[in-house]
C-alpha cells in the first residue's frame, strides 16, 4: 500500500515526467480548460475517468459520486451539469457505471444502510421501474450486471430532464448524452448505445423545461 509520504514523492516524479515531454505543460494547463467531455462516474477508487478514457488533464470535466447518480435534488451534480453545459459548452455528457459496483449491490440488500438509505433509494427506484425484467433473471450476478446497465440508462434520462441540457441541445445540437459501463475485471469500456435523441422526444411531453419547443 502507498504511504502518505509517498504521495508527494509520486507527485514530484509526475511533474518531472510531464515536463520531460513538454516543458510548458503546467504553464499551458494554468491558462484554462476547454474539455469536450463531462464525465459523471462512480466514486469507486478502481474507476478513474482520465485513465480509462486515455485522456490528459484538461480534456475531461469530472464528477463522481456513489453509483454515478444524477438526482435533481443534488445541487452538486446539478451545478456540475449546468457549469459544463452553459460555461464550458461540452460536446458530450457521459454517464459511466461499472460492473461490480458496491453501491448497486448495497441497494439490493434488505437492510438499513443509515445515511446511505435516501441515496441508495435512487437505485432501488431503478429496480422498481424494471422489476419484471430483473426478476426474470435467475442468476443473481447477472441480475446485478443488468441493474448496473439499467441504472446508467436511467441516469442518462435524468440528465436529459435538466433544462440546461434540453436548451443547449435543442439550440445548438450539443451536448450529446452517452451511457457507458466499465468492466473492472477486464478494463473494457462498453458503449450502451443510449439513444438520447429518441429518449428526449419520449420525455418532452412531461419534462419540457422552458424550451418553448413542442415535443415531436
Amino acid at each position: 500500500m502507498t504511504t502518505y509520504e509517498q504521495i508527494f514523492e509520486n507527485n514530484k516524479r509526475w511533474i518531472e515526467a510531464k515536463k520531460s515531454t513538454d516543458a510548458q505543460f503546467f504553464e499551458k494547463l494554468s491558462m484554462g480548460q476547454n474539455p469536450d467531455f463531462l464525465y459523471i462516474g462512480c466514486s469507486d477508487s478502481r474507476v478513474t475517468a482520465e485513465d480509462l478514457m486515455g485522456l490528459q488533464p484538461g480534456e475531461v470535466f469530472v464528477h463522481r459520486n456513489i453509483a454515478n447518480l444524477i438526482s435533481n435534488t443534488d445541487l452538486n451534480v446539478m451545478s456540475v451539469i449546468n457549469y459544463a453545459v452553459d460555461y464550458l459548452q461540452v460536446k458530450h455528457i457521459v454517464v459511466c457505471g461499472h460492473y461490480f459496483c458496491g453501491g448497486v449491490k448495497a441497494a439490493m440488500q434488505s437492510r438499513d444502510m443509515g445515511i446511505l438509505n435516501p441515496w441508495l433509494r435512487n437505485i432501488r427506484d431503478v429496480y422498481r421501474l424494471h422489476k419484471e425484467e430483473l426478476d426474470a433473471i435467475q442468476e443473481e450476478d447477472q441480475r446485478y450486471i443488468r441493474l448496473v446497465e439499467l441504472n446508467v440508462e436511467e441516469q442518462c434520462i435524468n440528465v436529459l430532464k435538466t433544462a440546461a441540457v434540453q436548451k443547449a441541445y435543442l439550440s445548438n445540437g450539443i451536448p450529446k448524452v452517452h451511457g457507458w459501463v466499465f468492466n473492472v475485471k477486464t478494463g473494457e469500456l462498453t458503449d450502451l448505445e443510449f439513444d438520447f435523441q429518441q429518449k428526449l422526444k419520449d420525455i418532452q411531453e412531461i419534462y419540457n423545461l422552458g424550451t418553448n419547443i413542442p415535443p415531436k
